[in-house]
């Protein structure tokens, strides 16, 4: 489950019994109602300091980058990734390494691949973001987020770094490749949104399937 505004369009009961990867700040909805993600992948040291009480409280399992060791406390439910920058390499075994690339939800499809998912919907990967500085440089949130499900979500002073597109578009591709090579294949289950990568189905419809 991505981050953007378009996850507020899905009926998130129709996910029950289905698993789930969350991602980053996905805890934001949970007041919402009764959903709640089977796991949830967080590799960004500013969204893992910032989100780091709920991590520290949760009993949901973590996929949670090496840089957050000092944030997040290693129990049970919590597996540290080495998360490292390795070109356009697709990680298939994530206990050893997994490709940061440009986007978290590269990583989590990287981590739904080691668990043996083979056929996966993104929902909520939006693939748009209102910003003004170059992708990858560290700003500061100022007045309500309009790039994610929850406007609290990089608002009010916090640090967040702005999305670096083309370079997502391409970890998107390898992915793509790599499920496609393994008898799998990735699609896009977003209302709306510019994600064209992956081919587009309805939620409903990829449910059936």
């Amino acid at each position: 489950m991505c981050n953007g505004p378009s996850l507020n369009r899905v009926d998130l009961s129709s996910l029950d019994g289905v698993f789930c990867i969350g991602l980053n700040k996905i805890n934001l909805l949970f007041d919402r109602g009764a959903f709640r993600p089977n796991s949830i992948v967080a590799v960004n040291p500013f969204v893992i300091e910032q989100n780091r009480d709920f991590y520290n409280a949760t009993d949901i399992p973590l996929f949670i980058s090496h840089v957050g060791v000092k944030e997040v406390q290693d129990r049970p439910n919590v597996t540290f990734l080495h998360s490292v920058h390795l070109g356009h390499a697709f990680s298939k075994d994530v206990s050893i390494s997994v490709n940061q690339g440009a986007t978290v939800t590269f990583v989590a499809l990287q981590v739904a691949f080691h668990l043996g998912f083979r056929h996966v919907a993104l929902v909520g990967a939006d693939h748009t973001f209102q910003q003004t500085a170059s992708p990858n440089t560290t700003i500061v949130a100022e007045g309500p987020d309009p790039n994610h499900f929850d406007p609290n979500y990089f608002a009010h002073g916090v640090q967040w770094q702005t999305a670096d597109l083309a370079e997502s578009e391409i970890g998107y591709r390898i992915a793509a490749e790599a499920y496609a090579l393994n008898g799998g294949e990735v699609v896009n289950a977003t209302e709306g949104g510019q994600l064209e990568i992956f081919r587009r189905q309805s939620l409903a419809d990829f449910l059936k399937s």
